[in-house]
């Protein structure tokens, strides 16, 4: 019992680690925002850039009264709630409550990081490139501590539990498209050209981040296999197991063998869950599996 609370233990302060990570990932998003971002008059892509043409016409053309602060991040909050609702059941508890905080965390650093009345670099170019670094950076920390920014992510999350051949990246790219063409008719061709840089630097600070769905083969040779371990698998990981008895060669002594295929940032939660039951577990991990079939996607 006591080695059992010991490794809990282990998975919280894990856990909690990963989510001041996840924090940390999202403030610099913040400040890449609004220190580079907002201050060119630029948009951001996804859910949020379209938040951020709502606050614009909001402050310009209907004149509410705000300065140095910028109200995006809260408008970007109240989108996300009927997608929380949605999701609530899809993306898995840890996910989900890691993805709430997170995007409270950032819907109150983008409130609080104070925007520049005027631009701190005069180069427009300079100013994206600096801000989808640090904003690239910032997601991809998110996304790797296991938690992500909302938006984008969890819708395109619920759609490929509709649609199996969606995927975040063509949500993503769907929701750049209404935007830009939006961004075309109330503003210029410079301020979408300048925008489209800052998205595409991004994108490629996140790749360089965080790789998404890298997949890994799992196979656990096991003495100890109980429909507890199994249970806990299923509810943390929301992961099929695949099973069939197994005999040593050397020993003569019988075992089981668990199979599984999850995401890398799985690992972790996956050994500590086996070694929670089973210390001597000897388990083996392919990495960068191709998947066809009944799989879930994850951020």
């Amino acid at each position: 019992m006591g080695r059992i609370l010991n490794l809990e233990r282990k998975m919280a302060i894990y856990e909690t680690n990963r989510l001041f990570g996840s924090i940390g990932g999202v403030l610099l998003y913040a400040i890449g925002v609004n220190l580079f971002i907002v201050p060119q008059g630029l948009y951001t892509g996804g859910v949020m850039g379209l938040c951020q043409v709502i606050r614009t016409v909001l402050v310009e053309y209907m004149k509410l009264p705000i300065h140095n602060f910028d109200i995006a991040g809260l408008i970007y909050y109240i989108v996300n709630i009927p997608l929380f609702i949605l999701a609530m059941k899809k993306l898995g508890r840890i996910f989900f409550a890691k993805t709430v905080i997170c995007v409270t965390a950032m819907s109150f650093f983008l409130f609080i990081v104070y925007v520049p009345s005027i631009p701190i670099m005069d180069d427009k170019l300079a100013s994206c490139l600096i801000g989808g670094i640090l904003c690239g950076a910032g997601i991809g920390i998110c996304l790797k501590m296991g938690s992500s920014d909302g938006g984008t992510d969890i819708l395109g999350v619920l759609l490929i539990h509709w649609k199996k051949d969606f995927s975040v990246g063509k949500v993503t790219l769907a929701v750049n498209v209404v935007l830009y063409l939006i961004c075309l008719f109330l503003f210029d061709v410079e301020t979408v050209i300048y925008s489209l840089i800052y998205a595409s630097v991004s994108a490629f600070a996140v790749d360089k981040v965080y790789s998404q769905n890298i997949n890994v083969e799992v196979n656990i040779i096991t003495k100890h296999a109980c429909e507890e371990m199994e249970q806990e698998i299923f509810s943390k990981l929301e992961r099929g197991i695949t099973k069939w008895q197994a005999l040593g060669a050397y020993t003569d002594n019988s075992a089981e063998v668990l199979y599984m295929v999850i995401s890398k940032y799985e690992v972790g939660r996956m050994k500590n869950i086996i070694r929670k039951y089973d210390p001597n577990a000897f388990i083996v991990i392919n990495e960068g599996v191709n998947v066809s079939g009944n799989f879930l996607k994850k951020l």
